[in-house]
């Protein structure tokens, strides 16, 4: 299967004069168990040793079960950045491209990694979602929230983006960053906030002026959509200008087409509540493209929701060498094995997994989907 031809070549660092088992064995099992409900290298090993028998229609095992030391060891001397790149080398292998697709970069902080009593923080790790496949398509992680800007780069080199739209936040909202979604031949969608004062005063102004005016004069498209479901009305309302001669920093940054802002109203028990975003793109004069891509994005939110509901991320406290960064590919992975589940589709993804730990047809049907 392809992930596991992936998984061999993740290159093996353990001394091999005490090496038992085969690195990429240890890798599958690995991924196998945390899709069935193991959280921790205990219950990695003690899905592992349950279903021998099972794994080694898979795997040889010579040496049978291997112990939860052995996982956390392996974890341990596994190289992060590597096996990022097979994680990221996986997903161009099964994930379809159709003609509109967005990707949306967001960082996610693994609380469990950090460590008060000798003052490490928190893993950091930027990721890579597409909401075509409802997957996570790659990750790479830094020390802290503010390196996302350095992140975001070394991400965006190793994925393939044309023809996409790809959104960001307005902490990756940088010429440098818009520049090289340009040179990728793909499209981008960035959040501008207070960090970028001049354009968001600027952007904020002009659409304050045109829904006080009703846009009187003012060259612009939009696009609009309603969603009613569990008592509640939700209406956004996505605006587009393309014509920014007037602006004075649109020169410095490569591919700018227009400015965009977001209207989202909420209407639950007679009480309305409303929020603004405003954003700078390449688009060029397709409202309905720009809204797609903005809420696109938002599902990247469901995604780090999911890592920590289904998956418990931030419960874990896994802190020794790589295990850490390591860990947090092994969710990811496994995250997209149990969305891309169509058999079991409408439960939900705790309930999959614990599907998964006692039903080994259903098991075997998951790991086929991929």
């Amino acid at each position: 299967m392809s992930l596991h031809t992936n998984l061999k070549s993740v290159t093996d660092r353990r001394q091999s004069a005490k090496v038992m088992h085969k690195l990429e064995d240890l890798l599958f099992i690995s991924v196998v168990a945390t899709i069935a409900n193991a959280g921790c290298w205990e219950e990695i090993a003690d899905f592992g040793s349950g279903h021998v028998d099972w794994f080694r229609r898979f795997i040889e095992l010579p040496n049978g079960a291997p112990s939860h030391d052995t996982f956390e060891r392996a974890f341990k001397w596994i190289d992060g950045k590597e096996f990022e790149r097979v994680f990221i080398l996986w997903m161009k292998e099964i994930c379809h491209s159709g003609e509109f697709r967005v990707i949306a970069l967001d960082g996610k902080t693994m609380r469990g990694s950090g460590d008060k009593q000798t003052g490490s923080k928190p893993l950091h790790i930027v990721s890579a979602w597409t909401s075509e496949n409802n997957m996570v398509l790659g990750q790479v992680k830094t020390n802290e929230k503010s390196n996302e800007i350095t992140a975001i780069p070394e991400l965006l080199e190793l994925l393939d983006v044309q023809g996409a739209v790809v959104t960001i936040d307005a902490m990756g909202t940088q010429k440098q960053i818009a520049d090289m979604i340009i040179r990728k031949k793909a499209d981008y969608v960035l959040s501008v906030k207070g960090n970028q004062q001049t354009m968001y005063d600027d952007i904020r102004t002009y659409f304050e002026e045109g829904l006080r005016t009703d846009f009187k004069d003012m060259s612009y498209e939009s696009y609009r959509t309603i969603e009613k479901g569990h008592g509640r009305i939700e209406k956004r309302e996505y605006f587009l200008c393309n014509e920014i001669d007037w602006v004075d920093w649109r020169k410095d940054w490569r591919g700018l087409g227009g400015i965009g802002m977001v209207r989202r109203s909420v209407t639950k028990d007679g009480q309305m509540s409303q929020e603004i975003s405003y954003f700078i793109t390449s688009l060029a004069r397709n409202a309905e493209m720009f809204g797609k891509a903005v809420r696109g994005h938002w599902g990247v939110e469901s995604m780090h929701w999911s890592l920590d509901v289904v998956l418990n991320e931030d419960k874990r406290i896994v802190r020794k060498d790589n295990g850490a960064r390591n860990l947090a590919v092994l969710k990811r992975m496994s995250l997209n094995i149990i969305r891309a589940d169509e058999k079991f589709e409408k439960a939900s993804g705790p309930r999959k997994r614990f599907r998964a730990s006692w039903d080994s047809p259903y098991l075997e049907q998951v790991l086929q989907n991929m």
